[in-house]
């Protein structure tokens, strides 16, 4: 690929995101075209600015860092997107697939392979650790129907995660319908449906559900 690499970097934190910055633009192809301090910023940023790559972090206040790229690959497919985590999990593998990321990098690692998983991504190839790589191949050899439930999920419409997140956050069905550009009635039959599917019967366990589910925040 030739031209300027386009990075878009989401952190809320500010020394990550210098840090970042400064690491990136040691590449003269490699430009930082914005940076997003939430997973809602990171998405309006992105669909200004539709980088190739946005460097994620998970754990972001209000919108999480999966949701947040599940939005981004929905809206802008040929962007990239790179999970930077502290954590890892064999349930997050999978989430991070399902929600659309092609690379998947621990903070702890991200001196050594940074550069490496950028480079991955600008040819449209995945770059994951070795353990990530473990859980694929584990996905892989499960029994027919087994990796089709378990990307399934929890059976929620991208409409219907992004009214858990909104609840999630305090928001009334008033308000949400003003943020999300629809009908109040609308946006309570989303309620309703999620709840169902959820199987929840309160505004506290669909917080304790997307804290789970890193479509929030602790």
């Amino acid at each position: 690929m030739k031209g300027t690499l386009r990075i878009l970097i989401a952190d809320d934190h500010e020394m990550i995101r210098q840090g970042l910055r400064a690491v990136l633009q040691t590449r003269p192809d490699w430009e930082v075209c914005g940076e997003a301090v939430n997973g809602r910023e990171a998405v309006a940023l992105a669909q200004k600015l539709a980088p190739d790559i946005v460097v994620m972090d998970l754990t972001m206040p209000g919108l999480g860092g999966l949701e947040a790229t599940r939005q981004i690959r929905k809206l802008l497919p040929n962007t990239e997107v790179l999970i930077l985590t502290m954590h890892e999990s064999e349930q997050l593998v999978h989430a991070l697939l399902t929600a659309g990321a092609h690379a998947y990098v621990l903070k702890s690692d991200a001196g050594s392979v940074l550069f490496t998983a950028i480079d991955h991504l600008r040819q449209h190839k995945p770059f994951f650790t070795s353990k990530a790589a473990e859980v694929m191949l584990r996905t892989y050899l499960e029994p027919a129907g087994a990796a089709e439930t378990a990307a399934a999920g929890d059976g929620l419409t991208a409409r219907e995660r992004q009214v858990v997140q909104l609840i999630a956050e305090g928001k009334s069905t008033k308000e949400i319908a003003s943020i999300l550009d629809i009908s109040v009635k609308t946006a309570d039959t989303h309620r309703t449906n999620l709840m169902r599917k959820l199987q929840v019967h309160s505004v506290s366990e669909i917080v304790r559900y997307a804290i789970r589910n890193n479509l929030i925040a602790p």
